[in-house]
């Protein structure tokens, strides 16, 4: 099959010549004359996907996924998204109060906008759960692998992709492929389905064939495996020593498998992999890990989507502009800055004066364009299946799932049974609450125990805080 440097024009969609330079790439293409995806039956129109990309600042909108403040709609938001062309929303808890307001939030944004936006969450199951109604709170993946069952997480995969699709979601940043070691994990832990890749592998591969056959694409994630990471991403750049055979025989086995079953979207990783990738920097700007391998070698043809650039582990290593650069130039379709307009804006601005200047080529923007046009083509309606409403047998499997993953560690005291035989009460703290506390103290207490160390007066550190 030979090579194309242009998009076809599908769906209304037009995108520059890769024959083009970067600075022809102002001039605009001619808009598709065929029936627009924005019209359905009936002559209703709804909001299409930027149906006549025409210019540049349009094509690298297409690469950004960007959230929002909070659960209501600003003008703040709509001129974000408006300015920067930003084609993705990423939805968290701060956004969402309840199916109707979630609902009215979405049609808002994309009325202003008058284009469809792919919409995308993390809904992983257990702690890891963005919208809190309408939807069904599955076990964490550790107790759905040691529940024993591989109907379980591909019903699981089913139920929650009919009620994401109620809520509007095109994207589920899940199931977590990542295998579990001896090694503590601060990050991942029970989100694994545990320590036996084969188990990942097909615990995963049944949820994800669950997730696409219920209408949301599914995102396995954190590629090429960080399962045994000693450090939170989120706060600060972790090393894994782990070399190409170690990661062959334990890490990579279930991404391989989704690769080969279709999966629509794959999600790399933040750590140094410095025995796989010798330049020492993070995965996520790895072009020997994310292109050479995942995409050349592995074969990868779906979308690529990075981890969020706003995570410390990025941020301790360059400015937001460069990091959004780097991650395009290592090979990622879809680029994540979750959380702050000016880290948004300032991506939005770096990764357009890259192609502008022809640091970045833009027959490889068409390229992940194209990519993810095909991906999001496979939903042509915002909401679909009625309004939001859990699914009648979803909870009824998530209680199986949970009493099927009760194990005895070791047997208790014959009173603790008997206690036992009653209601239960389980405390659990709110640890992605801690984790923002403990981000907020890092770079402080950190200063305050090198000054302890330099002093010889380790009473001085603060007990307690990072992860």
């Amino acid at each position: 099959m030979h090579a194309r440097s242009s998009l076809e024009e599908t769906s209304g969609f037009i995108a520059l010549s890769g024959a083009r330079t970067a600075a022809a790439g102002a001039r605009l293409c001619q808009p598709h004359d065929s029936p627009s995806a924005s019209q359905v039956a009936g002559g209703t129109r709804v909001p299409a996907y930027n149906r006549s990309v025409i210019d540049l600042e349009s094509l690298v909108g297409e690469r950004l996924v960007f959230g929002l403040a909070g659960p209501k709609l600003t003008d703040t938001d709509v001129k974000l998204f408006r300015e920067t062309r930003a084609a993705g929303l990423i939805l968290y808890r701060r956004n969402f109060e309840s199916p109707e307001q979630h609902t009215q939030l979405l049609k808002d944004l994309e009325s202003a906008l008058d284009r469809r936006l792919l919409v995308a969450t993390d809904h992983e199951g257990g702690r890891i759960v963005m919208l809190g109604q309408g939807t069904t709170i599955f076990p964490d993946n550790l107790a759905v692998g040691t529940a024993g069952d591989e109907a379980f997480p591909y019903r699981q995969g089913v139920f929650e992709a009919r009620e994401l699709r109620r809520l509007g979601v095109d994207l589920n940043f899940g199931p977590v492929l990542d295998v579990l070691t001896d090694r503590y994990s601060p990050n991942i832990g029970i989100r694994s389905y545990g320590k036996d890749p084969g188990l990942v592998t097909r615990y995963g591969l049944a949820r994800i064939k669950g997730m696409q056959k219920g209408g949301v694409s599914a995102c396995a994630k954190h590629f090429p495996g960080k399962g045994h990471s000693p450090l939170d991403a989120h706060l600060k750049l972790p090393t894994i020593d782990s070399t190409w055979a170690e990661m062959k025989s334990t890490h990579l086995p279930p991404f391989h498998a989704a690769i080969a079953d279709g999966i629509d979207c794959l999600m790399t990783s933040h750590p140094v992999y410095p025995n796989l990738d010798p330049s020492r920097v993070p995965a996520t700007f790895s072009r020997r890990i994310v292109h050479e391998y995942l995409r050349q070698e592995a074969g990868f043809s779906g979308v690529i989507i990075s981890d969020d650039l706003e995570m410390g582990a990025i941020g301790e290593t360059c400015p937001i502009g460069e990091a959004t650069i780097k991650t395009a130039a290592a090979g990622h379709d879809l680029l994540l800055v979750c959380h702050t307009e000016p880290a948004q804006r300032a991506s939005a601005t770096a990764l357009l004066d890259a192609y502008r200047s022809g640091a970045l080529p833009v027959r490889d923007l068409e390229a992940s364009v194209e990519r993810i046009r095909r991906m999001r083509a496979r939903r042509t309606v915002r909401f679909e299946g009625g309004p939001p409403a859990a699914e009648p047998d979803a909870a009824p499997l998530a209680r199986a799932i949970a009493t099927r993953a009760v194990t005895v560690v070791s047997a208790g005291r014959p009173e603790l049974r008997r206690a036992l035989n009653g209601r239960v009460g389980v405390v659990f703290p709110r640890l992605h609450r801690r984790g923002v506390r403990d981000g907020r103290h890092h770079a402080r207490d950190t200063a305050r125990r090198d000054r302890a160390d330099r002093h010889g007066d380790r009473r001085r550190r603060s007990p307690g805080r990072g992860i």
